[in-house]
């Protein structure tokens, strides 16, 4: 499914008054997981794992494996869902957003399918890291949901 963009006057109207629905990634290879630094608001320059706006008539399954090879140039199979969360930032993709963004998400285990993963950025990334444990300066979120993964137990 293709990524359904909104107008800038338009998104920014829906940022005001409601959560967005989104899904996010922990995306796992050899018992690493793939974290990208994101270049935009909410949540820039800060460790996070791929993810986005679910679009309409797409299921969060759907979403979720679009988004991973959007964000990153990976195939990946869903594990398991790990749950549902929300997110809420003061900073948004406007400078002037009065309301901040609330986010509410569904977070997959995903494992890439390539043997010899080779990244490809998007714009929203500057850079990425695998990891193998959950370092005390990720955001609270990060932490939740790799925990929550039971990637690293």
């Amino acid at each position: 499914m293709e990524n359904q963009r909104i107008p800038d006057k338009q998104y920014k109207q829906i940022l005001e008054h409601i959560a967005i629905p989104c899904v996010d990634i922990v995306a796992c290879h050899n018992g690493k997981v793939l974290l990208v630094k994101r270049t935009n608001e909410p949540a820039k320059d800060l460790w996070w794992v791929p993810g986005g706006r679910i679009n309409k008539r797409e299921t969060v399954e759907q979403a979720a494996l679009r988004k991973l090879k959007q964000e990153t140039g990976l195939t990946g199979k869903i594990e398991k869902k790990v749950g549902f969360y929300d997110t809420i930032f003061d900073k948004g993709p406007f400078p002037d957003l009065k309301t901040g963004i609330h986010t509410v998400n569904v977070v997959f285990l995903v494992s890439i399918l390539e043997e010899n993963p080779e990244i490809n950025l998007d714009r929203t990334s500057e850079e990425y890291k695998w990891v193998d444990k959950i370092e005390e300066d990720y955001h609270p979120y990060i932490k939740q949901i790799l925990k929550d993964s039971g990637i690293f137990e």
